[in-house]
């Protein structure tokens, strides 16, 4: 059957994405509640695909396995509503002190911003990565209810159908631009981590830092893109 066919031979971008995640999961979770939850999302992905509106199923599938892979995180709660709060006020405190400062605020800055040391500060980017991840399905809609998410952009994927190649164009340019102001050490994690694929300590390896410290960079990083990016939206 052609169901069974899909779901067999995309398997592999299952084991993919719930990999790139898995690695910055706190040690108490289970990393096969997060791949069975990721299949069901493949399968009713299957169930729920119709080739005759000349979407590709990979780009149809990795939509449902993703959601399923970001439904099943949230279940898990991983965050306290204190830890949430922080990460908000950190998204708030990252965007007031880039339109006061012209620019990109260092970890110093936003750390005295939040009263905190710089050491706490890191220690917070360590503890919200996953919530950094979570907020790459934070969606862009046009006025025809096309949407797109940041994901989809840096994942560089097939185009879904001509509205989405021009909102794809359109936020393609805001992302580059904030890509390219972000600072050195950051966008090449960026690059590294969501376009070649690179793992944490791959990364590591390459700009001789530890995995932790390429997390944290990714963490902040997605936070100023995020912050950038928010006002594209609005």
């Amino acid at each position: 059957m052609l169901r069974d066919t899909l779901i067999m031979e995309n398997m592999p971008m299952v084991k993919y994405l719930v990999g790139r995640i898995v690695p910055q999961l706190p040690p108490h979770l289970d990393p096969q509640d997060l791949t069975s939850a990721a299949v069901i999302g493949l399968i009713n992905a299957a169930d729920r695909f119709d080739p005759a509106r000349g979407v590709l199923f990979k780009t149809f599938a990795e939509q449902h396995v993703r959601g399923a892979i970001i439904d099943e995180l949230r279940s898990y709660d991983i965050l306290s509503r204190s830890m949430r709060e922080k990460y908000k006020r950190l998204e708030r405190e990252v965007t007031t002190l880039e339109h006061a400062l012209g620019r990109n605020p260092t970890s110093e800055e936003v750390a005295k911003a939040l009263s905190i040391s710089l050491d706490e500060y890191f220690d917070l980017l360590d503890d919200v990565h996953v919530l950094t991840f979570l907020s790459l399905d934070d969606s862009w809609e046009d006025d025809e209810g096309n949407s797109l998410t940041l994901a989809d952009v840096l994942s560089e994927q097939e185009e879904k159908s001509p509205q989405h190649q021009v909102m794809r164009m359109q936020l393609v340019q805001a992302l580059g631009s904030a890509i390219e102001a972000l600072p050195d050490k950051e966008r090449l994690a960026v690059t590294l981590y969501y376009n070649e694929g690179m793992n944490l300590k791959e990364i590591g390896a390459i700009v001789s830092l530890t995995e932790s410290r390429i997390s944290q960079l990714l963490s902040q990083a997605m936070i100023r893109l995020k912050s950038k990016l928010k006002l594209y939206r609005d």
